[in-house]
């Protein structure tokens, strides 16, 4: 028997960090994705069982202020895409811009050289997934989906549905109307 769930992966994240962060009784504010706050500096033993009790969940602790910055734009991006309604009216590179204080420019060169891909493939990437997750759990129209996800038309999500995973999104979506087909009938 197979179970299907729904959630919510910044609601469950910030859940994991309270409970590991309770667990050492430390005084401490969650600010955003990816950023806490302590009240009173953590010890090294502190900051290393953390990061103990952190890689235990996939969730790691960043050193370095570059390899940061590039989570905060992924971070920026995963919001943007994922959250409801919250696709900025503004272009991407002025919402990351913006919301990151420093140039597009920058962001866009630092974040090839530490991931090796550029920001508008890992935001094609994000779109894509979200496409996804829309067929699959929402039963969308790819008119909808092109909409929500600020395409131009069905056509260029198609193009890039297609280039990414390998498949339109019609041939995507009848197997997962196939698939929903078996299991109801097994």
């Amino acid at each position: 028997m197979n179970v299907l769930i729904k959630y919510d992966i910044s609601y469950t994240c910030k859940a994991i960090l309270q409970e590991q962060l309770q667990k050492l009784e430390m005084d401490y504010r969650i600010i955003g994705l990816n950023e806490i706050e302590f009240k009173k500096a953590p010890t090294t033993s502190q900051i290393e069982q953390l990061k103990s009790d952190f890689l235990h969940y996939g969730i790691e602790i960043i050193d370095n202020q570059r390899t940061a910055l590039v989570q905060k734009i992924k971070d920026t991006i995963i919001e943007m895409v994922w959250k409801e309604n919250n696709l900025p009216s503004i272009t991407t590179s002025m919402h990351l811009a913006e919301k990151l204080n420093h140039s597009y420019g920058y962001l866009s060169n630092l974040f090839s050289e530490v991931t090796f891909t550029t920001i508008e493939n890992f935001i094609i990437f994000q779109k894509i997934e979200r496409a996804k997750n829309m067929i699959i759990n929402e039963d969308f129209t790819l008119t909808e989906i092109s909409y929500e996800l600020n395409y131009s038309s069905v056509a260029h999500l198609s193009n890039q549905f297609k280039k990414t995973t390998g498949l339109t999104p019609s041939a995507f979506q009848r197997i997962v109307k196939i698939k929903r087909e078996n299991r109801s009938s097994s």
